[in-house]
């Protein structure tokens, strides 16, 4: 359950991609999303494995700081950030809207 330790973010997988990409804006159930393309299949959950990965990658944090919170099936999930930085938010925003550097 989240928590003020917590940061939830809606993410939109993309699995099988040519390349792995962190960025850009789907909207999904769960609101705008941020879109994860990852080149592992979607099978036996490595693409989700993958994307919780890139997540935590792309957000500068620790991969064990990232968890699965639903949609373990589905292309569209939610991810748990624990213990979210200060600015994490705003980087987030970033990388869905494109402008980050």
């Amino acid at each position: 359950m989240p928590t003020d330790d917590t940061l939830t973010v809606a993410v939109r997988v993309k699995p099988g991609a040519s390349r792995p990409r962190v960025g850009g804006c789907f909207t999904g159930p769960h609101g705008p999303a941020l879109v994860i393309a990852v080149t592992a299949p979607a099978v036996d959950g490595r693409a989700t494995e993958a994307a919780r990965r890139a997540l935590a990658g792309a957000l500068g944090i620790r991969a064990a700081a990232v968890a699965l919170r639903t949609g373990a099936a589905s292309r569209d999930k939610l991810f748990l950030v624990d213990r979210p930085a200060p600015g994490l938010s705003e980087l987030l925003r970033r990388l869905r809207d494109g402008s980050a550097g």
